[in-house]
């Protein structure tokens, strides 16, 4: 009985010693800001039973130390929650932002609503970015409208449906199910900001469950594969989509909503926002800016094959798209980011990054501005120093502004979170 208690004893000891080797190697690189949604451990309450732990589908991003669980990769947590549904002593909260890195978010109670009755939110746009919980949410969503809602007369539908994501799509499906009068409008094409993601992008890594349709077990989904299978499910069950169809308000039209898109006036008892959180793309501000040469997306990378390509940005976004440029032949590509760590960014891409700059495919300028785009040229500030760059192309990956107007305009509150719920 003894050696079986030192042997369990050496074996804590071993696992504690690894997870705050992690949490120390986290804190020398500066990778200390979870991107999104992530646990909070409260030690008075924890009781170091480690389910957290083992339940967290991404690998070792919590650990326990000192027989306390706590975040140790904090940067690659991604917001599953599963932590938080394991925990037996409730010590788990889940919360966005930190003290040093506020993220603003639409107020929503637990059923999704706003604070404007019948105006509800869900996917991204209300934090939630990981797809799968997107999907998730979307359902919970419409059940949450069906039970709480009467039906609507005959000339006024039950729901409006603005945005066509993975949120807005899950969503779409489950008002088929319980047989509810909606409309699902898209201003671009099925799949929502998705369709915009660089070609080849994976975008689900686990099972995932859609009304009507069933269980996907898949194990790596592309882009193009989940849209894919989006279109095709929406074909089977006979699913329609107002895409190209942009909403332009939304007000209260005595006890129903009026939502007025560019093609019609559409009156309804409720109305689920799943649009994406980027709203219009964040501008660099700085000269040069206006010119064509300056995009905020990259959809195919062959496009620019052979070119000098600047991108600029540190979260995932930008690494993928400087790595997946970095792999077509004779394209020079560069890449800045103001921090001195890519902080944001999955394991994965952090990886394929140095890999790229290892191999001379990529340069790297971190802690880096820039300051001037020219016609042939983009002018760096780098420690200090301003360096000029050849370039033809400038691919500017540093996210969007939150539709802060849009949603002031409907009377939705938006709360700037650091660390809360």
């Amino acid at each position: 009985m003894v050696g079986v208690w030192a042997t369990y004893m050496a074996v804590i000891k071993r696992s504690e010693a690894r997870s705050l080797g992690k949490l120390e190697a986290a804190k020398e690189a500066g990778l200390t800001e979870p991107a999104s949604l992530h646990p909070i451990i409260d030690p008075a309450k924890c009781v170091g039973c480690g389910s957290c732990v083992r339940a967290c589908p991404e690998g070792d991003i919590l650990g326990l130390i000192d027989g306390k669980a706590e975040l140790v990769e904090p940067s690659h947590c991604i917001g599953h929650g599963a932590c938080k549904t394991a925990c037996p002593a409730n010590a788990i909260t889940l919360v966005f932002g930190t003290a040093t890195r506020g993220i603003d978010i639409p107020n929503v109670d637990e059923r999704f609503q706003t604070n404007i009755p019948g105006v509800f939110i869900a996917g991204e746009l209300g934090g939630m970015g990981l797809v799968r919980n997107a999907i998730e949410q979307g359902r919970q969503a419409v059940d949450a409208i069906r039970s709480t809602n009467l039906l609507a007369p005959p000339d006024v539908l039950d729901l409006v449906i603005v945005g066509c994501g993975p949120a807005g799509f899950s969503a779409s499906l489950a008002a088929m199910e319980h047989k509810l009068k909606f409309v699902t409008l898209e201003q671009d094409s099925l799949g929502g900001t998705i369709a915009h993601f660089p070609r080849g992008k994976l975008v689900m890594t686990a099972p995932f469950t859609l009304p009507i349709a069933g269980t996907f077990n898949f194990t790596e989904l592309s882009k193009e594969e989940l849209i894919g299978f989006f279109q095709q499910i929406a074909q089977d069950t006979g699913l329609k989509v107002n895409t190209g169809e942009r909403v332009e308000a939304i007000t209260r039209a005595d006890e129903f909503f009026e939502v007025k898109s560019a093609r019609a006036t559409y009156k309804t008892r409720s109305v689920l926002l799943t649009i994406g959180r980027r709203g219009t793309p964040r501008l660099l501000a700085v000269p040069g800016e206006d010119q064509s040469k300056v995009v905020y997306r990259l959809i195919d990378p062959e496009q620019y094959q052979g070119q000098r390509v600047l991108v600029v940005g540190g979260g995932d976004s930008a690494l993928e798209a400087a790595c997946a440029l970095a792999e077509r032949a004779d394209t020079a590509v560069t890449l800045s980011h103001r921090g001195e760590a890519f902080n944001r960014a999955k394991p994965k891409n952090r990886d394929r990054v140095l890999q790229a700059q290892r191999s001379g495919r990529l340069d790297v300028f971190l802690a880096s501005s820039i300051q001037r785009i020219g016609l042939e040229d983009v002018e760096l500030e780098v420690g200090g120093e301003s360096i000029a760059i050849d370039n033809d192309i400038v691919i500017s990956c540093v996210g969007g502004v939150l539709p802060t107007a849009f949603l002031k305009g409907i009377g939705i509150e938006v709360e700037t979170k650091h660390g809360t719920a």
